[in-house]
């Protein structure tokens, strides 16, 4: 069981290595085969997560830790790289190899002859392997390096077409967040390091998932506000839900992955692992509970009032995202879980298969004459005109967060950055370099021969 979850796990990262040297030898392999390689992987890693479910059901485990060997020491902390598969840990493996392997397949003819076919792909081993090392890591060290992975490949793949601006500034806009909210996942490690001297699983809980508690003595409600404000950003709940409809400037296959999927359920499964903190902390458990509802309304009244199909697709798993808060709030887990699966697996398809879906609606409105029935008609009877015109107008303003988080948390840390510049420069002024000398006309005529050689 430890080699087999030792393969699923690493097959990813090695496939992403070989595809770097490759590109860094200066030979890339054919999109038929890159497209190939990308199938089998993840197709084996399935087979490989069901072998390893069917292996653990017939010896009566409940998890399977495997100690990979000691990362680092500073001191007296002791940092151990280890992986670790239990009940929570094996339906989003499942759903990580799945999902990947699908939209591998599904993206070979969607990218086919485009300039970034294999950047693309090498992103998304990357991606999958830092998805399968959030799910499979033994300690919440392990799962940061996962963490972040996951977070700079959502970036790139955001700014994949960099070639406009729209794509290069929602990237930006997420990385801001992301780099924001992830200092609750750094400083939430360091306090388990502080308080229990440990950051693996084994050792800070006690019993079998779900019914697990506390195994050490500390601030339960600092570290779980700590793990909730990190799984806010990444699953980008209010007030972080601004950079998710900016992430649909990423190709369709990447927004179905990563924001249908896998990558916005990060956030899920963190507060999930870290759930006998959310039920030693009822004030961190209601604070999910307001959270995950705030965002499911907000969701709901911005998605009515979007004009693309992508950008009503991120709100409406903003919506699902808000309930599976609820549920993780109220102590529901294995109905979290089963929510997740289930929304993630609808979300991948219908994004997917986003564009057939207006080709369809604009046939069947042909059809019709023009004249089909609108939808929730029924519930703008229930407000008042003037409150329905105000709730519109929030909708269109998309609750107003953008513009707060660009004012008050954006700009700040803009002009503190440049602050910090201008303070740099002066304390530590940049040398004059040498201007490059003016070659001559002569001196830059190389021969084809010459070219060739070097």
């Amino acid at each position: 069981m430890e080699t087999l979850l030792t393969a699923i796990v690493a097959s990813p990262g090695a496939v992403f290595l070989l595809l770097g040297l490759l590109w860094l030898a200066g030979w890339t392999p054919s999109e038929r085969a890159v497209a190939r390689l990308t199938v089998i992987t993840y197709a084996s890693g399935a087979l490989g997560t069901l072998a390893l479910f069917a292996l653990m059901r017939r010896h009566g485990v409940h998890h399977v830790a495997m100690l990979v060997g000691p990362w680092f020491s500073v001191g007296e902390y002791r940092f151990a790289s280890s992986l670790f598969v239990d009940r929570l840990s094996l339906p989003y493996m499942l759903l990580t190899v799945t999902l990947v392997g699908l939209i591998g397949a599904f993206s070979r003819r969607y990218l086919h002859r485009d300039a970034g076919y294999f950047r693309f792909f090498a992103l998304l081993q990357l991606f999958g392997f830092g998805s399968l090392l959030i799910f499979t890591a033994g300690s919440f060290d392990l799962l940061i390096v996962g963490w972040e992975l996951v977070g700079i490949t959502s970036v790139l793949l955001v700014g994949f077409f960099h070639q406009r601006p729209e794509p290069v500034r929602g990237a930006l806009y997420v990385f801001a967040m992301y780099r924001g909210t992830d200092i609750g996942l750094l400083t939430a490690a360091v306090a388990l390091h502080h308080f229990a001297h440990s950051a693996t699983y084994g050792d800070l809980f006690r019993g079998a998932w779900p019914n697990q508690t506390i195994g050490f003595a500390g601030p339960a409600t600092l570290m779980a506000l700590l793990f909730v404000l990190s799984a806010a950003g990444k699953s980008a709940q209010i007030p972080f839900s601004g950079w998710l409809p900016r992430a649909m400037e990423g190709p369709t296959p990447s927004s179905a992955v990563f924001y249908g999927a896998i990558a916005v359920h990060a956030g899920t499964y963190l507060l999930l692992r870290a759930h006998p903190l959310l039920d030693a902390s009822p004030i961190a458990s209601a604070l999910v509970v307001l959270i995950g509802a705030l965002t499911a309304i907000h969701g709901t009244m911005v998605g009515r009032a979007c004009a693309d199909a992508k950008t009503y697709l991120s709100y409406a798993s903003l919506t699902q995202l808000g309930i599976i808060f609820v549920e993780i709030g109220l102590g529901l887990q294995w109905l979290a879980v089963i929510h997740v699966v289930g929304h993630a697996a609808t979300r991948t398809l219908q994004f997917l298969r986003a564009p057939s879906m207006l080709h369809d609606f604009h046939q069947i409105h042909s059809a019709a004459g023009g004249h089909l029935a609108a939808t929730g008609a029924h519930y703008e009877t229930l407000f008042p005109a003037a409150l329905r015109d105000w709730l519109y107008r929030l909708a269109i303003d998309r609750g107003h967060h953008d513009t707060v988080l660009e004012r008050f948390v954006l700009a700040p840390l803009g002009r503190l950055s440049q602050a910090l510049h201008s303070l740099e420069r002066i304390w530590a002024p940049p040398h004059d370099t040498p201007a490059p000398p003016e070659w001559s006309r002569q001196s830059l005529q190389v021969t084809w021969k010459e070219k060739a050689r070097t």
